[in-house]
């Protein structure tokens, strides 16, 4: 049994909604802009956290956009079936997400991703390319995703949580404590993001059984290597305004990656966040928030 959430994520499940898309329960935040025909800025967040990492953020994007921004299922606060019940490929949180958009009457939106949210977006894209993209998309924004594995320098557990027989075992095991060290390890300063933060991120993650969603979750790793040429064509192929918004110091998705996304992607803008690095939402929410905005068409 998970322990209960912090009084810290009161408000923010509070101002969020659960809405059942292809048979599972999802977290929503759906959150007005200035005017009631501001553009959409639907956020997909990474891996193993939640659209929670927007939070900081939020007030500064909402300034100009109406923000829709989901948990995917196995994430935050969205149900969490167990492995032998769910497939968690990327093909289904694409699906859900949709599903999500379909549900709130989003038409059209700028699409930002973080992370595995990254991996999901891909998929859109891969999609929108045959045809089969139920949205118009005005604009996307990648943001430290491992987009190309090759290039990526996984921490040693997520090299543990993507093993059928290690993972399991591994993630029973983990503590807070180590989830507080991996984390600070993957910030520009270790210091970015307040310990408060960090243990609800730690929160949402076991929240209602999240451990054993983390091994199958992990699966998404060797489906960015089994459909590649299906992504990364949909990217090289793109016809976009596309930007890709980096913590130049992060430790994984290195900048190596933002270089060659900037470079394959016809007409994309790179914006570097010198001093950032894995979580640019928490570790320079307000400098993130403009830089994303600002590169809005």
């Amino acid at each position: 049994m998970s322990p209960p959430l912090p009084a810290a994520l009161a408000d923010w499940r509070a101002t969020g909604r659960d809405l059942h898309v292809h048979g599972r329960r999802v977290f929503v935040h759906d959150l007005p802009g200035p005017t009631a025909d501001a553009p959409v800025l639907a956020f997909l967040h990474g891996f193993p956290t939640s659209s929670h990492d927007l939070a900081p953020a939020l007030a500064a994007l909402r300034a100009r956009c109406r923000v829709v921004a989901h948990d995917h299922v196995g994430f935050g606060l969205s149900e969490k079936p167990p492995g032998d019940a769910y497939g968690y490929s990327l093909f289904e949180q694409a699906d859900v997400a949709l599903g999500v958009w379909a549900a709130l009457g989003v038409s059209r939106a700028h699409l930002v991703a973080h992370d595995y949210g990254t991996s999901v977006l891909t998929e859109l894209l891969a999609r929108r390319e045959r045809g089969l993209l139920p949205l118009d998309v005005a604009s996307i924004t990648l943001s430290n995703g491992s987009v190309h594995l090759d290039l990526a320098r996984l921490s040693w557990p997520q090299k543990l949580m993507r093993s059928p027989r290690v993972g399991p075992l591994f993630t029973r095991l983990a503590s807070e404590r180590l989830f507080h060290r991996r984390m600070r390890a993957l910030f520009g300063r270790p210091d970015a993001v307040d310990p408060a933060t960090v243990g609800a991120m730690w929160a949402l993650v076991v929240h209602d059984g999240g451990r054993a969603a983390l091994t199958p979750l992990s699966r998404y790793l060797d489906e960015r290597v089994r459909y590649a040429r299906r992504w990364h064509g949909a990217l090289e192929r793109c016809d976009l305004p596309a930007h890709v918004l980096w913590g130049r110091a992060d430790p994984i998705a290195v900048p190596a990656i933002a270089e060659r996304l900037a470079a394959e992607i016809p007409g994309a803008t790179l914006t570097w966040l010198d001093d950032v690095g894995h979580y640019p939402t928490l570790e320079a929410p307000d400098r993130w928030a403009a830089a994303a905005l600002a590169a809005l068409p």
